[in-house]
């Protein structure tokens, strides 16, 4: 009647900052377009890094981080391609009034 007692495994946690990573990159496309893009960054890579130096099998949540990396590293592009977009259309506009400015007199 004595069965053998079940292995004692440890059941994997998913790492917070793996969830939070893949939230803010997702907010990072519609409410937070570049902070919650440099915080998915981080947290992105933050969850990578203490999920492989932690014990096989007890963290998870690798590919949350990853997914939040991906989106995170994009929007920062797109806003750096907004911003300098916006930039040299400011700049154009100025050499534009400048040149008109300088008819005038």
């Amino acid at each position: 009647m004595n069965s053998p007692s079940p292995a004692l495994t440890s059941i994997p946690v998913t790492h917070g900052s793996a969830i939070a990573s893949l939230i803010l990159g997702i907010l990072a496309w519609t409410f937070l377009p570049f902070i919650g893009a440099i915080l998915a960054v981080i947290l992105g890579h933050l969850a990578r890094s203490e999920i492989r130096r932690a014990p096989p099998g007890t963290l998870t949540g690798d590919g949350l981080a990853v997914a939040g990396l991906v989106l995170g590293y994009v929007q920062l592009g797109f806003s750096a391609m907004f911003l300098s977009f916006l930039l040299l259309g400011g700049l154009a506009i100025m050499a534009g009034f400048m040149g008109m400015f300088a008819h005038a007199f």
